[in-house]
């Protein structure tokens, strides 16, 4: 086994571990704390495929913003009535067997599939000699303007809408 197929044993199950911690634990609070070794895991997979920039930006945006963001709406909110409720126990019966159909429908399809598809114009030589962020760079603004451009006025039209929001409670 080669310390690559390792690494991304320990980045996966780490992943899925958080991953499940993050839905299954009832404080709001330690769900959250879990997603930051997620978020960095998620940043060691992208290392290890050569995509130090996706890294970076998964490390400053995800684990940097959003989990401040997370935190913030989360110490909002009345914590200790969430805490007392007994949320979702009679879903479990259910949601068992349809999530071990689902793995096992997903399961399926990656074992049968051969992961063919076409290669793309960046190959790994292209990629070294012109960099990651020129990369990401040229792919966003020629073929990808429109819709960064669609995100970046949904993206302000949400911070605007939170500023409202936020300014009437305060009046």
């Amino acid at each position: 086994m080669e310390i690559a197929q390792v690494g991304f044993i320990y980045f996966a199950s780490v992943i899925v571990f958080c991953a499940i911690m993050v839905v299954t634990r009832r404080s709001p609070v330690h769900s959250a704390l879990f997603m930051l070794p997620l978020f960095f895991h998620v940043a060691g997979i992208f290392i290890m495929l050569d995509a130090e920039f996706v890294a970076a930006i998964q490390v400053l945006v995800y684990a940097g913003a959003i989990m401040v963001l997370f935190l913030f709406v989360i110490m909002l909110f009345n914590v200790h009535n969430i805490r007392e409720k007994k949320c979702f126990q009679a879903g479990w019966p259910v949601s068992v067997p349809f999530v071990m159909v689902l793995c096992g429908f997903f399961m399926s399809i990656i074992l049968k599939s051969g992961f063919n598809g076409t290669r793309g114009q960046y190959s790994m030589e292209v990629m070294k000699r012109i960099g990651n962020s020129q990369a990401v760079g040229n792919a966003l603004f020629t073929e990808f303007l429109f819709p960064f451009e669609v995100a970046s006025i949904i993206l302000l039209v949400a911070m605007v809408g939170a500023i409202v929001l936020a300014k009437k409670h305060i009046d």
